[in-house]
């Protein structure tokens, strides 16, 4: 099978896996269009706010873990299905990972309007680079710490972890450039986040928002 197709594949089957909008079902299954609540995100830090912490715990672990199967998975299952060869060993995964994530911010199921991709993001390096993961997980633990803000966490982690890509992996460039990418693309889905920061307006961690049904 011609290597394009295979990463075409593993592309669309990520991309799947990632779209599937886990925020989305578990307020669905309490009554609640998540949507139409707090943020109108269907990410977990919305779905804690909305629904409480046991769901926004759900979320959370489904979203990175559809990011880690997507990674870890989804190329090593393809290929034995294909029974095939794999055009570049440490390309499919970055493909995979990019590809749940693109799934998990713009889900065909919801007309494209999906998360920010943070626990999704998250989950793919726990699959790719572990250590760096978890260098951008303490900076976003101290920036939540600091400043009370989830967004803030979140955007110092987009920072962050690209950061360590580069300086842990200088010897794949590819992964540096789909981590900046992945980064760039998180600070971006938050620039609703930023505009209320600069406002004052933003919600800081523990506050309740006001549920619709």
């Amino acid at each position: 099978m011609p290597e394009i197709l295979i990463c075409l594949l593993t592309a669309i089957i990520a991309y799947l896996l990632g779209s599937i909008p886990f925020g989305w079902l578990v307020a669905k299954a309490k009554g609640v269009d998540i949507r139409s609540a707090g943020s109108g995100n269907i990410g977990a830090t919305n779905a804690m706010r909305v629904l409480g912490k046991t769901a926004g715990i759900t979320v959370l672990l489904l979203d990175a873990l559809k990011g880690y199967v997507a990674a870890a998975w989804v190329p090593v299952m393809l290929l034995k299905c294909l029974n095939a060869s794999p055009p570049d060993t440490a390309l499919l995964p970055v493909i995979a990972g990019i590809a749940a994530v693109l799934g998990h911010n713009y889900t065909c199921w919801l007309k494209f309007k999906g998360g920010k991709g943070i626990a999704t993001t998250a989950g793919v390096y726990l699959a790719l680079a572990p250590l760096a993961l978890l260098i951008a997980l303490i900076v976003f633990l101290l920036a939540v710490a600091v400043t009370k803000y989830v967004s803030m966490g979140s955007i110092s982690a987009a920072i962050a972890l690209p950061a360590a890509i580069w300086i842990m992996k200088p010897g794949d460039p590819c992964l540096g450039i789909a981590t900046t990418a992945l980064g760039v693309l998180a600070i971006y889905k938050h620039k609703g986040n930023i505009q209320r920061l600069r406002a004052g307006t933003e919600n800081r961690l523990g506050r309740k928002a006001e549920v619709a049904k």
